[in-house]
């Protein structure tokens, strides 16, 4: 296993790689991790052998739960929603097929991450969730991805009211691939990386540049427009403190609605 840092790892085995988020118990993201996790993007992207790219966790209790809450507050908010557009413009440029293995939690940017993935399989019991706007803030990646697989009218639902989904319910909105008990989660997992293996690496390769090519510039436009829109507009609105404020003191927010 080569560490990037102490919480996220990247590990090379044939024609197969690895990326393991590695703070239990919540997988919870930092500023660290997020430019970690794009380092290891990047070296994918430089070595074209590799296939089959999966992404899973250390965490007891959830695969991530997203970033730091306090990475939200208005003064830290900039760095960290940069980091999380770049780690998706790498994510999304990633020519392997990428594998999302997620049990228990994906909330917030756990979720994106988890939508930025090619393929996902779920444990039975996992949930999904954007949580955001009880912060009085906004998925952006979320925000550009969700309308596009899932229409309109979901991706609004999912992100004005946060409220969470279960793994059949994903599954049934074309945003998990396969669903199995949670004993079952790694060795499907690896039967779904071999299956990819046992393919041409180089068909496997043009087969998603195929898929892809045609949505990911307007994608990316959508993308910067998301993350844009948090950090020039909603980051100055009384709002976004009081959120992040309620949050972190655990008493419920006083929105001004402005």
């Amino acid at each position: 296993m080569d560490e990037i840092n102490g919480r996220v790892a990247l590990s090379i085995d044939g024609r197969a790689a690895r990326i393991v988020i590695d703070r239990p118990p919540l997988g919870i993201l930092t500023l660290p991790m997020l430019l970690s996790l794009t380092s290891a993007c990047g070296r994918l992207a430089r070595t074209p052998e590799i296939a089959a790219v999966t992404i899973t966790s250390t965490g007891t209790r959830a695969f991530c739960a997203g970033v730091d809450v306090a990475a939200h507050a208005p003064e830290r908010a900039r760095p960290m929603l940069e980091a999380f557009e770049t780690l998706a413009e790498q994510m999304l440029a990633l020519p392997q097929a990428v594998i999302a293995s997620v049990h228990g939690a994906a909330l917030g940017g756990g979720w994106e991450l988890a939508l930025l993935c090619d393929l996902v399989v779920a444990a039975d019991g996992a949930r999904f969730g954007l949580p955001e706007i009880t912060l009085a803030a906004l998925p952006p990646v979320a925000a550009a991805l969700l309308p596009r697989l899932v229409g309109d009218a979901r991706a609004l639902s999912l992100i004005l009211t946060g409220a969470p989904v279960s793994a059949a319910e994903a599954h049934a909105m074309g945003l998990v691939t396969r669903v199995v008990p949670g004993g079952e989660l790694d060795r499907a997992t690896r039967e779904l990386e071999a299956t990819l293996l046992a393919h041409s690496g180089a068909a496997v390769r043009l087969a998603k540049r195929a898929v892809v090519a045609g949505g990911r510039e307007p994608l990316l436009r959508a993308l910067r427009d998301a993350t844009n829109l948090y950090t020039s507009e909603l980051v100055a609105t009384a709002d976004a403190a009081e959120g992040i404020a309620a949050f972190l003191g655990k008493r419920a927010p006083v929105w001004k609605h402005a």
